[in-house]
């Protein structure tokens, strides 16, 4: 029950109420208008189911935050994820702050210092998770409502993707190490993930049916060894036609280099190991782009999009192109390659002409379309390896 007095002798109002758990809380304010309304307002509260404890906000983003991480069901590259992003990119700034004390001027803010050293995409995801942590705050009715309501963004730049020549292609798989060049081969020729490669097992390549199943990935985490675990998404799932060109370098590699791996893993180390990422890009990868001469920052997910950018280039759907990839719809394969499908300009001005251009008169030669072969257009396209 809620109650305002003032005292025989006193110069200001008592505001009182019992708060959910039958604590009494008490404010004094120098007029007696001022203290019914702030009773009037907490009694709403309770009564709409709307009531946050002052105190209970007080709890540090960090605390929090550590709690509200370590029962999320993330995959375990998440995991990793997640507390790297709190770690590095949060906690310097907001950690020590209790939940109900940051300001949306101060989130503005955090975004505004990461914008110093970090991309745009980056930070869209650390701001991600911090909303994530407030909306959590906020159902917990820790606070009333999430500081990161609100907060501008940088604009990431659309960039253009242009897909690796074949020729640099072909110089990535002769300056690896022989043990991997049929691995470089294989990504360029199926577009499978780097993690899908190095976990890619002897029993899900059809060799007789020319196809391979996609259904996991080799996961590596600081402190265990790397471990198979399922793909990136449900639509990473998938089976892949196998061209001839790949098998016979799998094949090729499969005499040359056994793999004694338990789990039958196809590309391992010369130590018969699984392949660690930050290993492979510092010893083997980073070394065949410098002496490829391929362009500066090359990383392996090039090879993605070089595998992507043959599809369209021979006339596949998008359809067949987000099935091979195993995006997990087509509005991002079209987010990601639509640039790289002809557009049909000349074909719906020809398909206009042929009906209204008057008998007789001249039309574009088709020679001189830029989408028949042998145009600058055609030859700009890679071509398989």
């Amino acid at each position: 029950m809620a109650s305002v007095s003032k005292r025989k002798g006193e110069t200001t109002w008592q505001a009182r109420y019992r708060d959910e758990a039958g604590k009494q809380v008490t404010r004094r304010f120098s007029r007696k208008i001022d203290a019914q309304r702030w009773v009037d307002e907490v009694t709403a509260a309770v009564v709409s189911g709307q009531y946050i404890d002052p105190k209970a906000g007080q709890v540090t983003l960090r605390d929090f935050a550590e709690g509200w991480r370590k029962i999320q069901a993330h995959r375990p590259t998440t995991v990793l994820h997640v507390e790297t992003t709190l770690r590095r990119h949060i906690y310097p700034s907001l950690g020590h702050r209790p939940l109900a004390e940051i300001r949306p001027s101060e989130v503005q803010a955090l975004v505004k210092k990461l914008a110093d050293h970090l991309q745009p995409t980056t930070i869209r995801v650390v701001h991600r998770y911090l909303s994530s942590i407030f909306n959590a705050a906020v159902a917990d009715r820790l606070i009333a409502v999430s500081p990161s309501r609100g907060t501008r963004l940088p604009k990431a730049e659309t960039r253009r993707l242009e897909p690796l020549a074949t020729d640099v292609v072909r110089g990535l798989v002769d300056c690896v190490p022989p043990r991997y060049s049929a691995l470089v081969v294989l990504a360029a020729g199926t577009g499978m993930r780097q993690g899908e490669v190095f976990g890619l097992t002897l029993d899900h390549v059809d060799f007789l049916r020319r196809r391979l199943v996609v259904d996991r990935q080799l996961v590596l985490l600081p402190d265990r060894a790397p471990y198979l675990a399922p793909p990136k998404t449900a639509s990473s799932v998938r089976t892949i036609p196998l061209p001839e060109v790949v098998l016979t370098a799998l094949a090729a590699h499969i005499a040359e280099f056994p793999s004694s791996d338990p789990r039958g893993l196809i590309f391992t180390t010369d130590s018969g190991e699984g392949i660690r990422r930050t290993k492979f890009s510092a010893h083997v990868w980073r070394p065949a782009v410098r002496a490829a001469q391929a362009p500066a920052g090359t990383r392996f997910h090039e090879l993605r999009h070089y595998y992507a950018s043959l599809l369209i280039r021979h006339g596949e759907s998008v359809k067949t192109v987000q099935a091979r990839l195993g995006h997990a719809n087509a509005a991002e394969t079209l987010d990601t390659y639509s640039h790289l499908w002809p557009d049909s300009d000349d074909r719906t001005r020809r398909a206009v002409d042929e009906v209204l251009l008057p008998s007789g008169a001249p039309s574009r030669d088709e020679s001189e379309d830029p989408l028949q072969p042998g145009s600058e257009s055609t030859r700009a396209q890679p071509d398989l390896i």
